[in-house]
Protein backbone atom coordinates (compact mmCIF):
# COMPACT_ATOMS: atom_id res chain seq x y z
CA UNK A 1 0.00 0.00 0.00
CA UNK A 2 1.49 3.47 -1.15
CA UNK A 3 0.02 6.21 0.93
CA UNK A 4 0.46 9.44 -0.51
CA UNK A 5 -0.69 12.64 1.47
CA UNK A 6 0.29 14.51 -1.04
CA UNK A 7 -1.42 18.39 -1.33
CA UNK A 8 -2.56 17.51 2.63
CA UNK A 9 -1.95 20.11 5.32
CA UNK A 10 -1.52 18.48 8.83
CA UNK A 11 -1.11 20.00 12.24
CA UNK A 12 0.55 17.87 15.22
CA UNK A 13 0.32 18.53 18.59
CA UNK A 14 3.25 18.02 21.56
CA UNK A 15 5.58 17.21 18.36
CA UNK A 16 9.04 18.39 19.90
CA UNK A 17 9.10 14.54 21.43
CA UNK A 18 8.06 11.57 21.38
CA UNK A 19 5.35 10.30 20.04
CA UNK A 20 4.03 13.39 18.38
CA UNK A 21 7.44 14.10 16.60
CA UNK A 22 7.44 10.33 15.63
CA UNK A 23 3.57 11.17 13.84
CA UNK A 24 5.30 14.18 12.41
CA UNK A 25 8.09 12.49 10.80
CA UNK A 26 6.04 10.49 8.87
CA UNK A 27 3.61 12.34 7.96
CA UNK A 28 6.10 14.69 6.26
CA UNK A 29 7.75 11.02 4.86
CA UNK A 30 3.97 10.60 3.11
CA UNK A 31 4.23 14.54 1.35
CA UNK A 32 1.82 16.14 4.08
CA UNK A 33 3.07 19.85 4.69
CA UNK A 34 3.39 19.76 8.29
CA UNK A 35 2.92 22.37 11.39
CA UNK A 36 4.74 21.99 14.22
CA UNK A 37 3.18 22.49 17.42
CA UNK A 38 4.64 22.73 20.38
CA UNK A 39 5.78 25.23 23.36
CA UNK A 40 9.74 23.96 23.01
CA UNK A 41 10.73 26.11 20.06
CA UNK A 42 14.85 24.82 20.05
CA UNK A 43 13.34 21.11 19.75
CA UNK A 44 10.45 22.34 17.25
CA UNK A 45 13.35 24.08 14.65
CA UNK A 46 15.41 20.67 14.79
CA UNK A 47 12.79 19.22 13.86
CA UNK A 48 11.78 21.51 11.18
CA UNK A 49 15.50 21.19 9.55
CA UNK A 50 15.31 17.59 10.02
CA UNK A 51 11.41 16.44 8.00
CA UNK A 52 11.75 14.98 4.71
CA UNK A 53 10.66 17.19 1.98
CA UNK A 54 10.01 14.61 -0.99
CA UNK A 55 7.99 17.10 -2.63
CA UNK A 56 8.48 21.12 -4.04
CA UNK A 57 4.93 21.15 -2.40
CA UNK A 58 5.84 20.91 0.87
CA UNK A 59 6.19 23.78 3.42
CA UNK A 60 6.78 22.71 6.97
CA UNK A 61 6.21 25.46 9.39
CA UNK A 62 6.42 25.64 13.48
CA UNK A 63 3.32 27.09 15.25
CA UNK A 64 4.38 28.10 19.72
CA UNK A 65 1.71 27.31 21.95
CA UNK A 66 2.16 26.45 25.26
CA UNK A 67 -0.60 23.67 25.93
CA UNK A 68 -0.66 24.44 30.21
CA UNK A 69 -2.27 27.79 29.58
CA UNK A 70 -5.72 27.26 27.91
CA UNK A 71 -6.48 30.97 27.98
CA UNK A 72 -3.39 32.20 25.70
CA UNK A 73 -3.76 28.79 24.04
CA UNK A 74 -6.96 29.76 22.66
CA UNK A 75 -5.86 32.94 21.41
CA UNK A 76 -3.03 32.01 19.43
CA UNK A 77 -4.88 29.55 17.57
CA UNK A 78 -8.07 32.56 16.88
CA UNK A 79 -4.57 34.11 15.38
CA UNK A 80 -3.33 30.70 13.40
CA UNK A 81 -6.63 29.88 11.74
CA UNK A 82 -7.60 33.29 10.51
CA UNK A 83 -4.34 32.85 8.49
CA UNK A 84 -4.63 28.75 7.91
CA UNK A 85 -6.24 26.02 6.87
CA UNK A 86 -5.50 22.39 8.00
CA UNK A 87 -6.78 19.30 5.95
CA UNK A 88 -5.10 16.91 9.06
CA UNK A 89 -5.18 17.79 12.72
CA UNK A 90 -3.87 15.25 15.23
CA UNK A 91 -4.23 16.35 18.67
CA UNK A 92 -1.96 15.12 21.15
CA UNK A 93 -0.20 16.89 24.53
CA UNK A 94 1.82 16.16 27.15
CA UNK A 95 0.79 13.51 29.83
CA UNK A 96 -0.10 15.26 33.11
CA UNK A 97 1.41 14.49 36.19
CA UNK A 98 0.80 11.03 37.68
CA UNK A 99 -0.51 9.51 40.84
CA UNK A 100 -3.72 7.89 42.35
CA UNK A 101 -6.73 9.21 42.96
CA UNK A 102 -6.24 9.51 46.12
CA UNK A 103 -2.88 11.78 45.68
CA UNK A 104 -4.88 13.99 43.52
CA UNK A 105 -7.01 17.21 44.15
CA UNK A 106 -9.82 19.38 42.09
CA UNK A 107 -7.34 21.85 40.81
CA UNK A 108 -5.18 19.06 39.14
CA UNK A 109 -8.60 17.47 37.37
CA UNK A 110 -9.13 21.31 36.26
CA UNK A 111 -5.65 21.18 34.69
CA UNK A 112 -5.94 18.13 33.30
CA UNK A 113 -9.58 19.29 31.51
CA UNK A 114 -8.08 21.55 30.11
CA UNK A 115 -4.90 20.26 28.65
CA UNK A 116 -6.47 16.98 27.61
CA UNK A 117 -9.87 18.14 26.66
CA UNK A 118 -10.94 21.81 26.68
CA UNK A 119 -7.76 22.35 24.28
CA UNK A 120 -8.55 19.67 21.25
CA UNK A 121 -12.31 20.81 21.64
CA UNK A 122 -11.11 24.36 21.15
CA UNK A 123 -8.44 23.72 17.96
CA UNK A 124 -10.82 21.09 16.46
CA UNK A 125 -13.94 23.53 16.39
CA UNK A 126 -11.28 26.31 14.46
CA UNK A 127 -10.24 23.57 12.19
CA UNK A 128 -13.36 21.58 11.50
CA UNK A 129 -14.59 25.14 9.65
CA UNK A 130 -11.86 24.49 6.22
CA UNK A 131 -12.89 20.61 6.23
CA UNK A 132 -16.71 21.55 6.47
CA UNK A 133 -16.39 23.60 3.54
CA UNK A 134 -13.82 21.20 1.62
CA UNK A 135 -16.48 17.84 2.51
CA UNK A 136 -12.91 16.63 3.44
CA UNK A 137 -10.89 16.07 6.43
CA UNK A 138 -9.46 14.17 9.33
CA UNK A 139 -9.03 14.27 12.93
CA UNK A 140 -7.29 11.71 15.01
CA UNK A 141 -6.82 12.32 18.92
CA UNK A 142 -3.83 10.80 20.49
CA UNK A 143 -5.94 8.92 23.70
CA UNK A 144 -4.39 6.06 25.91
CA UNK A 145 -5.52 2.51 26.60
CA UNK A 146 -6.14 3.34 30.09
CA UNK A 147 -9.42 4.58 28.86
CA UNK A 148 -10.49 0.95 28.48
CA UNK A 149 -8.54 -0.45 31.20
CA UNK A 150 -7.84 2.53 33.64
CA UNK A 151 -3.76 2.80 34.93
CA UNK A 152 -4.39 3.32 38.81
CA UNK A 153 -1.08 5.71 38.86
CA UNK A 154 -2.43 7.88 36.03
CA UNK A 155 -5.74 8.53 37.29
CA UNK A 156 -5.81 11.79 35.33
CA UNK A 157 -5.30 10.85 31.94
CA UNK A 158 -8.06 7.68 32.33
CA UNK A 159 -10.62 10.60 33.28
CA UNK A 160 -9.94 13.54 31.25
CA UNK A 161 -8.92 10.94 28.06
CA UNK A 162 -12.27 9.05 28.80
CA UNK A 163 -14.11 12.55 28.02
CA UNK A 164 -12.10 12.79 24.69
CA UNK A 165 -13.54 9.58 23.64
CA UNK A 166 -16.28 9.65 23.72
CA UNK A 167 -16.79 13.32 22.50
CA UNK A 168 -14.83 12.12 19.62
CA UNK A 169 -17.39 9.60 19.24
CA UNK A 170 -19.94 12.28 18.69
CA UNK A 171 -18.06 14.63 16.69
CA UNK A 172 -17.38 11.49 14.27
CA UNK A 173 -21.36 11.06 14.13
CA UNK A 174 -21.83 14.85 13.39
CA UNK A 175 -18.84 15.12 11.00
CA UNK A 176 -19.62 12.31 9.23
CA UNK A 177 -21.94 13.88 6.22
CA UNK A 178 -18.94 16.02 5.47
CA UNK A 179 -16.27 13.17 4.95
CA UNK A 180 -14.63 13.97 7.89
CA UNK A 181 -13.37 11.05 9.88
CA UNK A 182 -12.83 11.36 13.69
CA UNK A 183 -10.64 8.65 15.01
CA UNK A 184 -9.09 8.12 18.78
CA UNK A 185 -5.68 6.09 19.03
CA UNK A 186 -4.76 4.40 22.56
CA UNK A 187 -1.52 4.60 23.53
CA UNK A 188 0.50 1.46 24.99
CA UNK A 189 3.74 1.07 25.97
CA UNK A 190 5.84 3.24 23.96
CA UNK A 191 9.93 3.73 24.09
CA UNK A 192 9.74 7.72 24.50
CA UNK A 193 10.84 10.00 27.19
CA UNK A 194 7.05 10.35 28.68
CA UNK A 195 7.56 6.46 29.60
CA UNK A 196 11.32 7.14 31.33
CA UNK A 197 9.86 9.63 33.19
CA UNK A 198 7.02 7.97 34.66
CA UNK A 199 8.85 5.04 35.51
CA UNK A 200 11.48 7.00 37.26
CA UNK A 201 8.68 8.31 39.35
CA UNK A 202 7.40 4.37 40.03
CA UNK A 203 10.83 3.06 40.35
CA UNK A 204 11.05 6.33 43.49
CA UNK A 205 7.65 5.43 44.86
CA UNK A 206 8.81 1.29 45.20
CA UNK A 207 12.13 1.80 46.10
CA UNK A 208 13.64 -0.14 43.06
CA UNK A 209 15.94 0.82 39.92
CA UNK A 210 13.82 2.24 37.24
CA UNK A 211 15.24 -0.76 34.48
CA UNK A 212 13.11 -2.60 36.77
CA UNK A 213 9.98 -0.81 35.89
CA UNK A 214 10.68 -0.83 32.53
CA UNK A 215 11.10 -4.55 32.27
CA UNK A 216 8.28 -5.44 34.29
CA UNK A 217 6.44 -2.89 31.35
CA UNK A 218 7.93 -5.33 28.76
CA UNK A 219 7.23 -8.52 30.06
CA UNK A 220 3.77 -7.44 30.60
CA UNK A 221 3.24 -6.72 26.75
CA UNK A 222 2.76 -9.83 24.70
CA UNK A 223 5.52 -8.34 21.75
CA UNK A 224 8.16 -8.25 24.96
CA UNK A 225 9.08 -5.07 23.70
CA UNK A 226 7.78 -1.58 23.78
CA UNK A 227 6.53 0.78 20.52
CA UNK A 228 8.82 2.91 18.49
CA UNK A 229 7.28 6.65 17.82
CA UNK A 230 7.49 5.81 14.43
CA UNK A 231 4.94 2.53 14.23
CA UNK A 232 3.23 4.66 15.91
CA UNK A 233 3.08 7.51 13.10
CA UNK A 234 1.97 4.84 10.66
CA UNK A 235 -1.15 4.19 11.76
CA UNK A 236 -1.82 7.29 12.14
CA UNK A 237 -0.38 8.35 9.17
CA UNK A 238 -2.63 5.57 7.33
CA UNK A 239 -5.67 6.96 9.58
CA UNK A 240 -5.50 10.29 7.48
CA UNK A 241 -4.99 9.19 4.07
CA UNK A 242 -7.71 8.07 1.63
CA UNK A 243 -7.28 4.43 2.11
CA UNK A 244 -9.04 5.11 5.91
CA UNK A 245 -11.76 6.91 4.40
CA UNK A 246 -14.63 4.24 6.11
CA UNK A 247 -13.25 4.22 9.58
CA UNK A 248 -14.36 6.60 11.89
CA UNK A 249 -15.48 7.03 15.30
CA UNK A 250 -13.40 4.27 16.61
CA UNK A 251 -11.05 3.97 19.38
CA UNK A 252 -7.92 1.49 18.01
CA UNK A 253 -5.19 0.50 20.24
CA UNK A 254 -1.67 0.44 19.26
CA UNK A 255 -0.36 -1.41 22.33
CA UNK A 256 1.39 -4.79 20.94
CA UNK A 257 -0.62 -6.45 22.50
CA UNK A 258 -1.29 -5.27 26.15
CA UNK A 259 -4.73 -4.48 26.55
CA UNK A 260 -6.62 -7.57 27.85
CA UNK A 261 -10.28 -6.32 26.92
CA UNK A 262 -12.62 -6.73 23.54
Amino acid sequence: MNISLENKTAIVGGCSRGIGEGVARVLAKAGASVILMSRNEKALKQLLEELPRINAKQQHKLFLVDFNDHEDFQKKVDVFFKEHTVDILVNNTQGPAGGSALEKKIDDYQEAFDLLFKNHVYITEKAIAHMMAQKWGRIINIASISVKEPLNYLVLSNSIRAALTTWAKSMAIDLGPYNITVNNTLTGYFDTQRIAELNQKKAEKLNIKASEVRDQMIANVPLKRLGTPEEYGNLVCFLASEQASYISGTNIPIDGGLLKSL
